[in-house]
């Protein structure tokens, strides 16, 4: 991935819109801007899962960090407040990194004096640790760091109130203990150094913190923040200086342990994952990482968080990007333990949908999100063998989802008898994946038989008679049913005047049909069973159409330019406008893992895969660094929205090049 310069670095525009990221493996994380200013509600050094993966609440917001050299004062953090950006400690910075861990250069006082900050989590703990070390100074210098405190759900902004107490307490070995108000999570914090640094405790509120990113989103963008306090000492040349900040009531180990866990870990994953350290994947299956949460004694459920800062974990997305995250890097445990834990979720044939942020329950709205589920498990077959887990708990599942599907199940999802095709929706429910949702008003409700949903159904059928072969059970069934969907596939979808695809047919149960020029058909070519011949002349007529109308050098357009409703930009702007454009335009980068095997299928050798992700690749340093953007703007300059990083973007364009590179 290509550095930042100096000038990127030190201009406001660049460095506030890019952001960076750390996970913990249990839901929490750290993110703020390569600026040091939070221009999120979502940003924070600590964002804990007090529930985990969910209940994530912000509790350390920033450290306001200041160097005084004999009387002359330089501010390493930045802020933002209405109409000033102030300090402006970005204009220091020199470089900046995230590999091994998040890190941040400064040169100041006329070049003399150069310190580097890294900030990394504990993994499968919600704890951060920042260091500061002085790579050059010349005489010693004090150093102040102030600890900004919140106590907040992620989706909320923090304001001032009579209950936030903010009481302090300091240990006898100089530790920290912050309460932000009565049955709050206690904060511990602590600093190491080679000496010590007193703290001095405070009780200060800080006004109008501006989040230029909520404002853009038509939301409120300003947060007040409560300052516990600051330590104060003398740093040398040389030095290091170490925060940590936990809400873990054990011990966290020390800076050097930690840091070393931490690096150890990741050249773990980049090994298990069989990628070479210089490779040009290594970033991907370090991003990767971010979206898995493995099993373990802190978490209920193994699975896959869909997207940060704002997504928890969904069905649909977890099995869209479940062989690219897990399989694709040698996680097969973890892919086992995702399945597992979703088909104890499972409900009437079908997966949850998405689970809710407290924790409080599941939605079910969903038709593609269970057809997902059974590519997935069909990929973790493929990848392992793994005929034990068929017979325990994958077949048995998928048995029912055939089952319920049949016979019909929630939101009218039924197969039609008439032509075995799945028919999905019901009046104020969006169930696939184009789910934009404002109000009572459903943006794409794409009610009756979309083209995509045949696609996966047909691969359902397809691979419950693989797994019933594999469990020694009668797949007769199965495979007469897929024959029939093919059959009827070919002759319904094809939409002989354009060349392409129907998007849906059967619609709002009528014999109508939706023309509109749509992405989604490339899953006929593009999924483990393609039910469209790739052949046949409508699939190479349907891809170069896809090619000339939807595609561009981040994905796939969600609407053809031109047609009815069509918009070039997803942003700025309130919900209304911005779920009023998701997938009426907006470019999706996850659509690129079926386009390409779609391509590979229907042109052969002559696609090159490798170019096709290429500006993907290279512009993981220009919104969410080290990752890839939920979506992107529709037309030129196609600039990058969203999730600053989305677990099906990353997933798929990882799976693609994995088997290519």
């Amino acid at each position: 991935m290509k550095p930042l310069t100096a000038d990127e670095l030190q201009n406001w525009d660049s460095s506030s819109r890019r952001e960076w990221l750390l996970t913990n493996g249990i839901g929490g994380y750290a993110s703020g801007t390569v600026a040091g200013a939070n221009t999120r509600r979502y940003h924070g050094l600590l964002v804990a899962a007090c529930t985990p993966p969910l209940d994530r609440t912000v509790v350390i917001s920033k450290l306001e960090e200041e160097v005084k050299i004999e009387e002359q004062s330089y501010a390493l953090s930045s802020n933002h407040y209405p109409h000033v950006i102030y300090p402006q400690g970005f204009r220091h910075l020199t470089a900046f990194s995230i590999s091994p861990v998040v890190s941040f250069e400064y040169l100041i006082h006329e070049g003399t004096v150069r310190i580097e900050k890294r900030i990394w989590m504990r993994n499968g703990y919600n704890t951060v640790y920042i260091d500061y070390t002085v790579l050059a100074a010349p005489e010693p210098f004090l150093l102040t760091l102030s600890p900004f405190m919140s106590y907040k759900n992620y989706h909320t902004e923090l304001h001032r109130w009579d209950g936030f107490v903010g009481k302090t307490q300091i240990g006898t070995d100089g530790r920290v203990l912050f309460q932000a108000f009565e049955n709050a999570l206690p904060v511990r914090m602590r600093i190491e150094h080679p000496r010590s640094m007193a703290f001095e405790p405070q009780s200060n509120w800080y006004f109008n913190y501006e989040h230029e990113r909520e404002e853009e989103r038509g939301l409120d963008g300003f947060e007040d923040l409560y300052c516990a306090g600051r330590w104060t000492g003398m740093v040398r040349e040389f030095e290091r200086v170490a925060f940590c900040g936990t809400v873990e009531e054990e011990t966290q180990p020390l800076a050097d342990q930690a840091y070393q866990d931490e690096t150890r870990r990741r050249d773990r994953l980049i090994s298990l994952s069989g990628t070479k350290a210089n490779s040009p994947l290594t970033d991907l299956v370090i991003a990767a990482d971010q979206f898995v949460i493995p099993t373990s004694d802190r978490v209920s459920r193994a699975t896959v968080i869909a997207g940060y800062p704002w997504f928890t974990d969904w069905g649909r997305d977890t099995f869209i990007a479940l062989e690219g995250l897990c399989l694709s890097t040698g996680r097969a445990d973890t892919a086992r333990d995702i399945l597992t834990s979703f088909t104890n979720a499972m409900t009437d044939g079908m997966i949850p949908n998405r689970f809710s942020d407290n924790g409080g329950g599941a939605d079910y709205n969903t038709v593609d999100g269970t057809l997902w589920y059974v590519q997935a498990a069909s990929a973790y077959v493929r990848h392992t063998g793994d005929h034990k887990l068929v017979a325990d708990v994958l077949y048995p599942a998928v048995k029912e989802i055939v089952a319920r599907h049949r016979a019909g199940t929630h939101f009218n999802i039924h197969v039609d008898p008439e032509d075995g095709l799945l028919y999905a929706g019901e009046p104020g429910a969006q169930l696939t994946w184009m789910d934009a949702k404002v109000g009572d008003w459903v943006v794409t409700p794409r009610t009756g038989k979309p083209v995509e949903i045949q696609a996966l159904w047909y691969n359902t059928l397809r691979i419950a008679a693989d797994l019933a072969d594999l469990a020694k059970d009668d797949s007769a069934d199965y495979r007469k049913a897929a024959e029939q969907v093919s059959k009827s596939f070919a002759d319904r979808f094809v939409f002989s005047e354009g060349g392409y695809l129907y998007d849906v047919i059967d619609t709002a149960g009528l014999p109508g049909v939706d023309s509109s020029l749509r992405p989604n058909q490339v899953l006929a070519l593009g999924l483990l069973y393609p039910v469209l011949d790739p052949s046949s002349a409508i699939a190479r007529t349907m891809l170069d159409i896809v090619k000339g109308t939807l595609l561009t050098p981040f994905g796939l357009r969600t609407l053809a330019p031109g047609s009815d409703g069509y918009r070039d930009h997803y942003g700025p702007g309130d919900a209304l406008a911005r779920d009023g454009a998701y997938h009426m335009g907006t470019v999706w980068p996850w659509l690129l893992g079926n386009y390409a095997t779609a391509c590979k299928r229907v042109y052969g050798n002559k696609f090159n895969t490798k170019v096709l992700f290429q500006q993907l690749l290279d512009g993981m340093n220009t919104y969410g660094v080290g990752s890839i953007a939920e979506i992107f703007d529709a037309e030129k300059p196609f600039a990058p929205n969203g999730c600053i990083a989305q677990a099906w973007s990353v997933a798929e364009t990882l799976r693609i090049l994995k088997g290519s590179l």
